[in-house]
């Protein structure tokens, strides 16, 4: 997001709904009229072309990273919802003198199986290659909040994707109209010559 809010120093008017940035994410404006914002920015249109083409690189850098941690988010919530489905079932037979019969992988394809009695506790990898052993209730606790973190940090990221997209919208309109208002006055300037 560092490369997103680097040139945000660069001219560029405020955007119309008074949001200046989303985490770190610079807000595009519509340009209404292209002749004032060229005036506002001290810009011509190669400098303001080139502007926003960065600007828009820039959007795309940072879409790029959104998207990645949203897979990462999605792939994760289903691995924190096994986790917790286990532990629950593991409480359910705790006491019931019921064993629980379990594949588990050694290493990636080889499976091996377990028969679990009574479990007072559950390890989980925190990450970074770190296990701690945890009651069944604590487990179920962390695993819960860790849960609700991770769909809250979804959500936010979708709201940032969308914003995103919005911004990258509002940019690509923008060029297009700078674009085509050059186009205009130039042919205006050759029409005034040729007469």
């Amino acid at each position: 997001m560092a490369a997103a809010s680097a040139s945000s120093s660069s001219p560029s008017p405020s955007s119309p709904q008074g949001v200046a940035e989303r985490r770190g994410i610079p807000a595009a404006s519509f340009v209404e009229d292209v002749e004032t914002y060229l005036k506002q920015s001290g810009l011509d249109v190669n400098s303001s072309l080139a502007f926003l083409q960065e600007r828009l690189q820039q959007y795309k850098i940072v879409e790029m990273k959104l998207l990645a941690q949203q897979r990462d988010l999605q792939a994760k919530i289903p691995d924190i919802e096994k986790c917790l489905d286990i532990v629950a079932t593991l409480q359910a037979k705790k006491g019931s003198g019921e064993a629980l019969i379990a594949d588990f992988e050694v290493s990636e394809g080889i499976y091996s199986r377990a028969r679990i009695e009574d479990a007072d506790s559950v390890c989980l990898w925190l990450g970074a290659n770190v296990m701690l052993e945890y009651s069944c209730e604590e487990a179920d606790a962390l695993l819960k909040k860790n849960l609700e973190n991770a769909k809250a940090s979804l959500e936010v990221l979708v709201a940032d994707l969308q914003f995103l997209r919005d911004q990258v919208t509002i940019t690509q309109v923008t060029i297009a109209r700078v674009y085509n208002w050059d186009v205009h006055q130039r042919r205006t300037k050759q029409a005034t010559k040729e007469t």
